[in-house]
C-alpha cells in the first residue's frame, strides 16, 4: 500500500512566553529518513511532539498518517504494566490483520462470485492483504523475538513489570514495540541513548528497512550518518531552518559553507550600509566645495554649478533609495554559536606513587565484579561495555556514592565530581542563574560566570531550572562541575542530549589539561577518537573455555 506523507505547514509553538517554533514547514515523504539537529532548546523535541499530535501548535497545521509511532524521551507506559502487555499491544495490529483476512476469506467462500457483495468483499480483502504484507503481519511474532534480542532484551522475562526494569531497559522496550508495529510514520526522540554498539547497529538496520517516513531527533553522529537521507538544522540561519540532503558527513561540509556565506554576506552588507549612509548624507558643499573662481570661469559658473548640483542630488537620491532598500532586506547578524569554553576540566593533584583511587576485589552483587583498578593523578580512562555491564555502577563506586564489597582507597582530601545520566535539581522553580550561584557560592560564580562556559545561552539563565530541556539540565550540571574542577572528574554518558558540535568540543577538552578524568560512554565517535586508556566491562562474568566462571570480567587496553 502507498504510504502517506507527513506534512507540516507554518508551525508556530510558544512555550513559557518564548516562541520555540516559528513558521516551521516540513515535508517527510515515504522512504525519507529525516534527522533533526541543533542546539538543545531549539525545538527538536517540541517539533516531534507537534508532528505526533501530542502537543497542538499555536498556529499552522499537520497532516499525518493514521498509523504513526512516537518514541518519547520518557517511557509512555505505566510502571505496573508487564513486558507481555507492551508486546501484545505492539502485535495487536498485525493480529487484527490476520484475523480480518481470515474473516474476509471465509465470507468470500460463502458469497458467490455473481453476488453484488462479492466484489466489495474482494476489494476489502485486497486492501487488508496489502496492509498485512506491508506490516509483515504473518512474521510479527518471530519479528518481535528478533527485535527484543537485537535490542538486548531477549532474556528479560515477559512477566516482569516495567517498574522493575532499568531506565535503559524501559527505553529499549518502547523502541522495540514501535519496530514491531512498523507504523507508516515513525518519530524518534534520541533513540540511541540507551543502546550499546550491537543494539545501535541493529536499530540502524531496522530503520533503513522501513518503507514509510522516519523523523528522528538525535545527538548521535554515527547514527545520523548511518540512517539519514536528509537533515534539518533548526539552529538559527539566514533564511530560517535549513534542510540538507544526505547524511551527517555531507551535512558537516554544507553547514560550514553555509555559515561562511552568511558571515560573508552580513559583512559585505554592513560595509555597503556604511558607505551608503555616508553617500546619502553628503551635501553639495562636501562634494564640490567652494573655491575661488578665475575671471574666465565666472561667465559659465552658474550653468556648470547647476549641472553639478543636479548630479549630486541624483547620487544622493540613488544612495538613499538603495539604503532604504538594504535596511529593509539586510540579513541578521549571525548569532554567536555556543562554544564550550571551560578551561581545565579537572584540577591538578600531586603526582606520586600513590593513585588517586585504588580498587581491589570490588563486588556489587549482580552489577559489578572487578579485581583491580588504579586511577592515577593524570588518568584519562574510558569505561565501555554493553548495557548492564556496570559502567555507571563503577563510576558511582569511584565517586563514593555506592558502597561495594572489597577494598576502596582514596587519597585524603581528594575532590571528586560525578555527572550522572539522570540530572535532577532539588529546586526546579529556581532560575538557572540562582541555581548556579547558590551551588558555587557568590565568589566562585563571579570568578567563573556561567555564560563564559559556552554551555547555555544568556537568554536561558533567568529561566526556572524545571523549564529547561533534558539537554540543558545536563549542560547546567556539567557547568557546575567544571566551574570548580575536581581532581577526579567522572562523566557518565556525557554526550547524551548534547548537540553534535558541543560533543566534538567536549571531547577535545577531555584530552588536555591536568587532573584525572574517567568517562563511561556508548558514543561510537567519542570512542574512535579516544587517546587514553580503555576499560571494557562485560556483564557479570561469563563461562571461560573450561566451563568455569571468569572472576574478573574487565579488560584494559592502552590508548594510542
Amino acid at each position: 500500500m502507498p504510504h502517506p506523507a507527513l506534512l507540516a505547514h507554518d508551525l508556530v509553538r510558544n512555550l513559557g512566553g518564548r516562541r520555540v517554533l516559528d513558521g516551521i514547514s516540513l515535508t517527510a515523504a515515504p522512504g525519507h529518513r529525516i534527522g533533526l539537529i541543533g542546539e538543545n532548546g531549539v525545538g527538536k523535541s517540541t517539533l516531534l511532539r507537534v508532528l505526533a499530535g501530542v502537543d497542538k501548535p499555536d498556529a499552522g497545521s499537520v497532516s499525518r498518517p493514521a498509523e504513526l509511532g512516537f518514541l518519547h524521551q520518557e517511557m509512555p507506559y505505566d510502571a505496573d504494566a508487564t513486558v507481555a502487555a507492551v508486546l501484545d499491544e505492539a502485535l495487536r495490529e498485525a493480529r487484527e490483520d490476520l484475523a480480518e483476512l481470515e474473516r474476509l476469506g471465509e465470507a468470500l467462500a460463502r458469497v458467490p462470485q455473481d453476488d453484488p457483495g462479492h466484489q466489495e468483499l474482494l476489494d476489502a480483502y485486497g486492501r487488508r492483504l496489502e496492509q498485512a504484507q506491508d506490516r509483515k503481519s504473518w512474521d510479527a511474532d518471530r519479528r518481535a523475538a528478533l527485535v527484543l534480542d537485537g535490542l538486548g532484551l531477549g532474556t528479560v522475562g515477559h512477566d516482569r513489570t516495567l517498574g522493575s526494569l532499568s531506565g535503559g531497559q524501559r527505553g529499549r522496550l518502547a523502541l522495540a514495540a514501535l519496530l514491531v508495529r512498523r507504523p507508516s510514520a515513525l518519530l524518534l526522540d534520541e533513540p540511541t541513548n540507551h543502546l550499546d554498539d550491537g543494539a545501535a547497529a541493529f536499530l540502524e538496520e531496522q530503520i533503513r528497512g522501513l518503507p514509510g517516513t522516519v523523523v528522528v531527533a538525535s545527538h548521535d553522529r554515527a547514527f545520523l550518518d548511518a540512517v539519514c537521507t536528509d537533515l534539518v538544522d533548526l539552529d538559527p540561519a539566514v533564511d530560517g531552518p535549513v534542510r540538507y540532503g544526505g547524511n551527517y558527513t555531507a551535512y558537516l561540509g554544507e553547514k560550514r559553507a553555509e555559515r561562511e556565506r552568511w558571515e560573508r554576506r552580513y559583512a559585505e552588507e554592513q560595509r555597503e550600509l556604511a558607505e551608503l549612509r555616508q553617500a546619502a548624507g553628503v551635501t553639495a558643499h562636501r562634494v564640490a566645495p567652494d573655491r575661488g573662481r578665475t575671471d574666465n570661469e565666472k561667465m559659465g559658473y552658474g550653468h556648470r554649478a547647476g549641472r553639478v548640483q543636479n548630479q549630486i542630488s541624483r547620487r544622493v537620491r540613488n544612495a538613499t533609495r538603495r539604503l532604504e532598500e538594504l535596511e529593509r532586506t539586510q540579513v541578521a547578524e549571525p548569532p554567536r554559536p555556543l562554544r564550550f569554553a571551560a578551561g581545565e576540566l579537572a584540577a591538578r593533584a600531586e603526582e606520586g606513587p600513590q593513585p588517586l583511587v585504588s580498587l581491589r576485589n570490588i563486588r556489587v552483587p549482580g552489577r559489578l565484579a572487578l579485581d583491580a583498578l588504579d586511577i592515577s593523578a593524570t588518568e584519562r580512562l574510558l569505561v565501555t561495555g554493553g548495557n548492564g555491564a556496570g559502567k555507571s555502577t563503577l563510576l558511582a563506586v569511584l565517586a563514593g556514592r555506592l558502597a561495594a564489597e572489597g577494598e576502596v582507597r582514596r587519597r585524603r582530601r581528594l575532590t571528586v565530581g560525578l555527572l550522572t545520566q539522570d540530572t535532577v535539581f532539588d529546586r526546579p522553580e529556581r532560575t538557572v542563574r540562582d541555581t548556579y550561584e547558590l551551588s558555587l557560592g557568590p565568589s566562585r560564580a563571579e570568578q567563573v560566570p556561567l555564560a563564559s562556559l559556552g554551555l547555555l545561552h544568556e537568554a536561558d539563565l533567568d529561566k526556572p531550572v524545571g523549564r529547561l530541556s533534558v539537554g540543558q539540565r545536563r549542560r547546567l550540571a556539567l557547568a557546575l562541575l567544571v566551574a570548580r574542577p575536581p581532581q577526579l572528574l567522572l562523566l557518565d554518558e556525557p554526550t547524551n542530549h548534547l548537540s553534535p558540535r558541543l560533543c566534538d568540543e567536549l571531547e577535545e577538552a577531555l584530552g588536555t589539561g591536568p587532573g584525572a578524568i574517567a568517562v563511561a560512554s556508548h558514543d561510537r565517535w567519542l570512542r574512535r577518537r579516544w587517546q587514553g586508556r580503555e576499560l571494557r566491562l562485560e556483564p557479570g562474568g561469563r563461562p571461560d573455555a573450561g566451563g568455569g566462571r571468569r572472576e574478573n570480567p574487565a579488560t584494559v587496553r592502552s590508548g594510542a
